[in-house]
């Protein structure tokens, strides 16, 4: 497994990352175990949490995700794991946080009630990588940063970064830190895949210019690249199944016809075709696609069995060939943003 460096910060993981957002909700803490088991085995040394996780949000078993990565670490060498988290923020959406009533902003408040729960429940003194959810552009980003400066002077936090943020707000917190002094976002993690490549349009140049990584989540799609709903399928337990059910709400609704429409399955069955011309898994295309951006650090995979884990960990020794690349490129030029 290669590594790589957080921004400019002085640390270096994995360059596959295991997400754990499924961990206390499809996942029972035994499965949880195994995967996180076999992913370290097999190299991993980057893992991803939040304390709203598991997903999707509700009340009834938030913050389960880190006490479950809490358990499991005890015992363990805590210093050869890169463990990342986040503070919710207000949320996007359906994303609605279930964590703190009048959450309504990232202010010095609601961080300090955040970390403080987060490390409780990971049962570790210290976040590698600590990161804010979702954007809060209207309470800007003075307080937040000084906030999470303050975290990283106290050893509670050695590196800092974003998520789901936009052009305007990683330059806005990159202008904030420097005025200030404060420290600045080493990482953004969003959305990022062969059918959501908008991170090119702007922030890959961001990223290569202000130094900072990408660590993109939903490297296949959702689960959409798999190619379990090509043909109209709709898989028993698999999320976007769910989301377009006829009694799911708007919102899930408007979530899954984002993942799942024409386009995006289109996609899919092309790169199915081109995943069977090399002879690889289509899974282990996106993931090797994802990490051979210059602007990644680590990718984010999830997997809800060994089973599913064994395509993604296959793309950590696999590098995509000059004519491989330009086909997936011609793939995106007939079906443009398949997400929307």
């Amino acid at each position: 497994m290669q590594k790589r460096r957080l921004g400019r910060s002085g640390i270096v993981v994995s360059e596959i990352c295991l997400g754990t957002m499924t961990f206390g909700s499809q996942l029972d803490k035994k499965t949880s175990f195994e995967i996180l088991d076999h992913a370290v085995e097999h190299g991993i040394d980057f893992l991803d949490t939040a304390e709203i996780y598991p997903v999707p949000p509700k009340t009834e078993w938030v913050h389960r995700t880190e006490e479950i990565l809490g358990e499991w670490l005890q015992g363990k060498d805590r210093s050869s794991l890169t463990i990342a988290s986040k503070v919710a923020g207000p949320g996007h959406g359906w994303f609605k946080p279930p964590v703190r009533s009048g959450l309504t902003s990232l202010d010095r408040h609601h961080i300090r009630t955040a970390i403080e729960g987060s490390l409780r429940r990971l049962q570790t003194d210290y976040i590698d990588l600590y990161q804010t959810h979702w954007p809060d552009h209207d309470f800007g980003y003075e307080e937040t940063l000084q906030t999470l400066t303050e975290l990283q002077e106290e050893g509670k936090v050695r590196v800092i970064g974003s998520s789901n943020e936009t052009e305007w707000g990683t330059m806005k917190a990159n202008q904030v830190a420097a005025e200030h002094g404060y420290s600045r976002y080493q990482t953004i993690q969003n959305n990022f895949s062969i059918n959501n490549r908008r991170f090119e349009d702007a922030l890959a140049d961001i990223c290569r210019r202000e130094g900072m990584s990408l660590l993109p989540y939903s490297p296949i799609g959702g689960g959409v690249l798999s190619g379990k709903y090509n043909g109209g399928q709709l898989p028993e337990g698999a999320r976007f199944s769910e989301y377009l059910r006829p009694e799911s709400g708007e919102r899930q609704k408007i979530m899954g016809r984002r993942f799942v429409n024409d386009k995006s399955l289109a996609t899919t069955a092309a790169l199915m075709e081109l995943a069977a011309e090399i002879g690889i898994d289509i899974v282990t295309l996106a993931v090797a696609w994802s990490k051979q951006h210059d602007f990644v650090a680590s990718t984010i995979i999830g997997a809800n069995s060994i089973e599913q884990l064994q395509p993604s960990l296959a793309a950590a020794d696999y590098k995509l060939s000059e004519d491989v690349l330009k086909k997936i490129d011609a793939i995106s030029e007939k079906y443009p943003y398949p997400m929307g």
